[in-house]
């Protein structure tokens, strides 16, 4: 392998400790960072440049996703200022190499094998004691008989080895059950990218699609459903969100009311599609989960995941029992705040389909969104408290300063007659809000019959403003929002600030583009967890633009 760079002109940096720095300011940065989105993860993202790492996981999927080393290495050196180290590109071979080395796979004479393409390594890894208990009778160097029911924990454990299995032991076909998608050109068709993903869906067999939200992740399960077609059980967030489900499977699918069913607080139905709540599904009773036995109720051909970065740990375990059911994971990213990505990985399937946001943008499928952090700074009496608070109660104190009141007061009136969502982390700084605002309120505490009510209204254009907890977070579904005011968050969370995002980023019907405003208190964790949530939209190309809460009031902004 050549360890050759681009000559000293290159955006990229890469070191031998699998850093990757990228120049913000370097006309090809934005190539650079398309080219190695599908392979790294950034760490920091600060005005000017930009930390990526190479991690055993993210070139794994890329390897799922069809991304062989020599892609990834031709990348680095593509784009690289300085020569690439030789022995981080050796690493990077062999790390790729690493996933399929292990396979599950189907025996007609003794139903499902591990099966090894060097004896060597199937040494090693069963003298593991967390490997050996689920592994049955050795065929040969290379073979051995896994029980059906080791399946996904077999896959678990030989991950946290270092060893990824490939697996392609198949699956049962499920209950059949005819769904077709209802497209026509002259009211709606699958966008090429939705297509795409399906496809690499079904050939892969189970795994994860990536898609921006706003970019039709539910068509993609829609046509999923009718490209098996089988009995499907939909996993999904809230009871708004499976009310979505069901009204966009009704529009897009030939499926009828009768067909579909909802498992939720409010409903227990079973239908050969059954749309259920992480909630009710785990929730308990005397320390049982009563709601579990839902997996089994019906031969389920396929298991949809919606929103998988955000899955429960009763549902990773009640998924390392369903390995031979076909299952599809929907998200916007993979990043999971719990580091639990590799439960993913092995018990969802690998990332099968990515599609870049600002791609997406580029081709009209979302809205171009202009970021803005604007910092408000604290009172001296403000600061004194904050000094001497507990290290627990800084970040309240700092994201609910009353200094934020007037910078969404001022935000708001810049945007007249468009849709604005005002959103926030505490209850008592959205009360003031929308308060001050005269705005109605939606929080976990808003009846289901009251939040669907507010968001239809909203949807049909009668009011222009909501301020809205973190139920609004996920799943909820209002083309003409394009202004999002963010006044506090969950802490440092990369994946709520790309959830919020996609609350705002649905095509305009005039073009226009969406505006994404964060209101941080400067100097303090606040501003510390607002740069850690950027992250991973910096990651898809987006820049933060800084100002002065001054500034702003001046007009000078």
């Amino acid at each position: 392998m050549s360890s050759a760079g681009n000559a000293g002109t290159g955006a990229l940096i890469v070191q031998s400790d699998k850093s990757i720095l990228l120049e913000v300011a370097h006309p090809a940065a934005d190539q650079a960072r398309a080219a190695i989105a599908p392979f790294a993860e950034l760490e920091k993202s600060p005005e000017h440049v930009h930390t990526y790492r190479l991690t055993n996981l993210g070139l794994w999927n890329a390897k799922a996703a069809g991304f062989d080393a020599e892609w990834v290495v031709d990348a680095l050196l593509t784009h690289s200022r300085f020569p690439v180290p030789h022995a981080l590109l050796v690493d990077v071979a062999d790390t790729m190499d690493r996933y399929g080395v292990l396979s599950l796979q189907s025996s007609p004479a003794h139903g499902l094998v591990l099966l090894a393409k060097d004896a060597a390594i199937l040494t090693e890894v069963l003298r593991s004691k967390r490997i050996s208990p689920l592994v049955g009778e050795h065929l040969d160097d290379t073979t051995a008989i896994i029980h059906p029911s080791e399946r996904g924990a077999l896959k678990q454990q030989l991950l946290k080895l270092g060893w990824p299995v490939e697996d392609l032991a198949g699956f049962v076909d499920g209950e059949s059950h005819p769904i077709a998608l209802t497209d026509s050109p002259r009211t709606w068709e699958l966008r090429p990218y939705q297509r795409e993903a399906i496809d690499q869906f079904t050939n892969g067999g189970s795994g994860v699609v990536v898609l921006p939200c706003g970019a039709g992740k539910t068509t993609v399960g829609a046509g999923a459903m009718a490209a098996l077609e089988r009995t499907c059980l939909v996993l999904v967030t809230n009871t708004v969100s499976a009310r979505q489900w069901r009204r966009e499977l009704l529009e897009r699918t030939s499926l009828t009311e009768s067909e579909i069913g909802e498992y939720s607080g409010a409903k227990k139905e079973i239908r050969p599609v059954t749309i259920a709540t992480y909630q009710v599904l785990t929730s308990k009773r005397r320390a049982i989960h009563p709601h579990l036995e839902l997996v089994s109720a019906r031969d389920w051909g396929l298991i949809i995941y919606d929103e998988v970065h955000l899955l429960p740990a009763p549902v990773f375990r009640m998924t390392a029992d369903l390995q031979a059911r076909r299952r599809l994971g929907l998200t916007a990213t993979l990043v999971r705040e719990d580091g639990l990505e590799g439960e993913v990985f092995s018990l969802i399937g690998p990332k099968r389909y990515d599609a870049p946001w600002k791609l997406l943008e580029s081709q009209g499928w979302i809205a171009p969104a202009r970021m803005t952090e604007v910092r408000v700074a604290m009172t001296s009496t403000e600061r004194k408290v904050y000094a001497a608070a507990e290290p627990r109660d800084r970040q309240r104190l700092a994201a609910a300063s009353p200094e934020k009141l007037p910078i969404v007061e001022h935000l708001v009136a810049r945007h007249p007659g468009e849709g604005i969502l005002v959103i926030g982390q505490y209850l008592d700084q959205l009360e003031e809000i929308a308060g001050r605002l005269d705005a109605p309120l939606v929080t976990g505490d808003t009846s289901l019959k009251d939040r669907e009510r507010l968001f239809a209204t909203f949807r049909e254009g009668k009011i222009r403003l909501l301020v809205v907890s973190k139920v609004a977070n996920f799943s909820l579904d209002l083309p003409e929002a394009s202004v999002l005011i963010q006044v506090s968050g969950a802490f440092g969370s990369r994946q709520e600030e790309a959830q919020r995002l996609g609350r705002i980023v649905r095509p305009k019907r005039d073009g226009r583009e969406a505006h994404f405003y964060t209101v941080v208190t400067r100097d303090t964790q606040d501003q510390d967890f607002a740069q850690n949530r950027q992250r991973f939209l910096a990651e898809q190309g987006y820049g933060y633009r800084i100002l002065d809460a001054q500034d702003l009031a001046a007009g000078n902004a």
